[in-house]
């Protein structure tokens, strides 16, 4: 079937007299003058090929093609309105879908909040949520596959992609709960040297891993991995089984795992995570997120390297 060719203006006027049943009436609601107006119906009434109102001294009837009509130009326009207002919404980031990738370990700190916030201020907006580890995010980002994404230790440099600090916090040592530096308040690391480490796969999250080594180093050893894990959680889980050791940033704590223990430990090294989407995406629903952690404290730098953040997580 063609699609038929009808000027809005013309089909904006029809219904504005159908409503009116009085060309002056109809022609002020509409702003214009009545030879304007009986212009427009009659082009209307030449396309549809048949008269839409019958006319006599003093009143004017819609003819039964008209009847026929008005209620697909009511649909039309109201469609029509309801379109432009959706269209605008997503423009404005008020809106749409917006596919966030998080570290899993995130959902323990700075997600719920940010989820919370997000969607107290724009109800509109459909959230999905992807858990990911800091590569394969980076992968999806640059693939496409998601919008934004919030992952711990961003790359240095990452052409196409920019990145906020959104949040630092320090690293604690995950022991088995009877493990003898489980007794004290901080763990000297140098205390670890010589115990099996569980640690997350470097290919994962290249600088995390390279962090938690460099601790190690500075402490004067070089951690012995016998156990690898992608998720935290697994991480935490291994190291209550008696599997080994592990750091990890302080935010884990909140698993409150029975046979674990968490312990500062005598570094000042921390671990900063990162809100990173595409440079000159131009999304507005990205906009409106990065939007949001300002309001909650951070990320304070925008653009394709990382920055200081106000927000902080102590031990």
């Amino acid at each position: 079937m063609d699609r038929p060719e009808l000027p809005l203006p013309q089909l904006h006027a029809f219904v504005v007299l159908a409503e009116e049943l009085h060309f002056g009436h109809a022609a002020d609601r509409l702003g214009i003058a009545q030879p304007p107006l009986s212009q427009q119906i009659r082009r209307l009434e030449g396309k549809v090929g048949h008269a839409l109102f019958t006319r006599a001294p003093g009143r004017i009837a819609l003819t039964p093609a008209g009847k026929e009509l008005l209620p697909a130009a009511h649909r039309a326009l109201a469609e029509l309105a309801d379109g432009l207002a959706a269209a605008r919404a997503v423009g404005s980031g008020r809106a749409g879908g917006l596919r966030l990738g998080f570290a899993a370990s995130l959902a323990l700190t700075v997600l719920p909040g940010l989820l919370n916030a997000y969607r107290e201020r724009f109800p509109g907006v459909r959230v999905e949520i992807h858990e990911m580890t800091t590569a394969p995010q980076l992968a999806a980002l640059h693939d496409k596959r998601i919008d934004a994404g919030l992952l711990r230790e961003p790359p240095e440099d990452e052409p196409g992609l920019a990145f906020a600090t959104v949040l630092t916090e320090p690293f604690v040592a995950v022991l088995p709960a009877a493990h003898p530096l489980a007794a004290r308040r901080t763990v000297d690391v140098a205390g670890l040297a010589g115990s099996p480490f569980v640690l997350l796969p470097r290919a994962h999250g290249p600088r995390l891993h390279d962090r938690i080594t460099a601790i190690c180093r500075a402490a004067g050893f070089v951690p012995e991995v016998t156990q690898h894990a992608v998720e935290w959680q697994t991480v935490c889980a291994l190291v209550e089984a008696g599997l080994g050791v592990s750091l990890a940033p302080a935010g884990i704590r909140r698993m409150r795992l029975k046979g674990v223990a968490f312990r500062a430990i005598d570094s000042d090294v921390r671990t900063s995570v990162a809100v990173a989407w595409r440079q000159g995406d131009g999304n507005p629903l990205v906009a409106r997120l990065l939007e949001t952690i300002g309001q909650l404290g951070g990320p304070r730098t925008t653009g394709s390297s990382t920055g200081p953040s106000v927000i902080s997580e102590e031990v």
